[in-house]
């Protein structure tokens, strides 16, 4: 059956749900949805972007907020119950806090985490404003603790600015927990990186998590040598600090989280490439252009902006909505050779 409204096409594919929580063809319940608020970024990390040449998406291509608030809404009523703003880099657009406030009374209707995604550098001066507007989780991007090589892989020489910003938010216990994200590339991430990382969770009430590198970068240059597994960065900290695994987690969960032994922090490990997830992934993304992505690594998307501004109801919304979740992949394949197709836009696009 084909329906057709606000001039929209979705076909009504058998066997997709009409009611109930989003669920694809393989029994996974989606809940959670990563919503890109800008492709901009003032950073340039080199896994991620080039140095230049990015083209950036018009202002005019960009969700406003009132779409964002209005699609969040509708998944929300559709089972999603985690929100995480990424970017680019979310705090470079204005108002941030604003958009916040506005989401952040979602929690009535089922919202469980409003989070947010950042390499930290303006939270001096936004922390007060996002814990007000009601953020309740934080993820800030730091690789190395290192003031030279954190410039070698970011291009900016911004470390200090970043520890502020992580200090700032121990100010606000409403916004927990901090966790703090390294991505872990062969070739540049060394023992002493691993293990000041490391130590930075046992003396700060942080999360300390290391991220296997993967090809989502925007040059193409990714290779299987340059992944450094999290086993072998686990078995670095063990050795220094023994783990032991924290029991009782979230089968949906990207990280598998361990405490040291002696009770001084936590620290987790997110393996896509040499321990896929896939199979319990209830993941989905919205970029900041309002395409629909099912998987991080996905090539078609769905279009929502379109649709919406050209005045589809909610009922056209989420139809198409179920049947691109429907439709979600499998596995990602990066490690069946041939058969990887890499992602249409890299991470930076994507919106982590």
């Amino acid at each position: 059956m084909v329906s057709e409204s606000a001039g929209i096409i979705v076909h009504e594919l058998s066997g997709i749900p009409t009611t109930g929580p989003l669920v694809d063809s393989f029994g996974r319940l989606i809940r959670n949805l990563r919503i890109s608020i800008t492709d901009r970024c003032n950073f340039r990390c080199t896994y991620c972007m080039p140095e230049e040449g990015l083209e950036w998406l018009p202002n005019d291509a960009i969700l406003t907020f009132e779409e964002i608030d209005r699609l969040s809404r509708l998944f929300v009523r559709l089972g999603i119950n985690e929100i995480r703003l990424t970017g680019g880099e979310p705090t470079l657009r204005r108002d941030l806090p604003d958009l916040i406030a506005r989401l952040a009374p979602l929690e009535a209707d089922g919202l469980k985490s409003l989070s947010l995604t950042t390499n930290g550098i303006l939270l001096p001066r936004l922390a007060p404003a996002l814990a007000s507007a009601g953020l309740t989780r934080i993820n800030v991007s730091l690789d190395t603790l290192d003031q030279k090589r954190f410039w070698q892989v970011t291009r900016r020489d911004a470390l200090d600015q970043v520890m502020a910003g992580l200090e700032s938010l121990e100010a606000y216990p409403t916004i927990t927990p901090i966790k703090v994200n390294a991505v872990a590339v062969r070739g540049f991430t060394r023992e002493e990186d691993i293990l000041a990382l490391a130590g930075l969770a046992r003396r700060k009430p942080y999360v300390m998590r290391f991220i296997e590198f993967m090809p989502l970068d925007a040059e193409g240059n990714w290779e299987t040598d340059q992944v450094l597994p999290g086993d072998e960065i686990r078995a670095i900290i063990n050795a220094q600090w023994p783990l032991d695994v924290i029991p009782g987690q979230d089968p949906s969960s990207t990280a598998v989280t361990y405490r040291f032994s002696d009770g001084l922090g936590d620290v987790g490990f997110i393996n896509p490439v040499t321990q896929p997830f896939c199979r319990t992934c209830d993941r989905i993304r919205l970029t900041a252009d309002g395409q629909l992505r099912t998987c991080l690594f996905s090539v078609d998307e769905t279009d929502l902006k379109s649709p919406m501004r050209n005045g589809a109801d909610d009922t056209d919304l989420e139809r198409l909505i179920r049947q691109a979740v429907w439709a979600k992949e499998q596995k990602h394949k990066i490690n069946e050779g041939e058969a990887f197709q890499r992602a249409s836009r890299s991470m930076s696009q994507i919106g982590g």
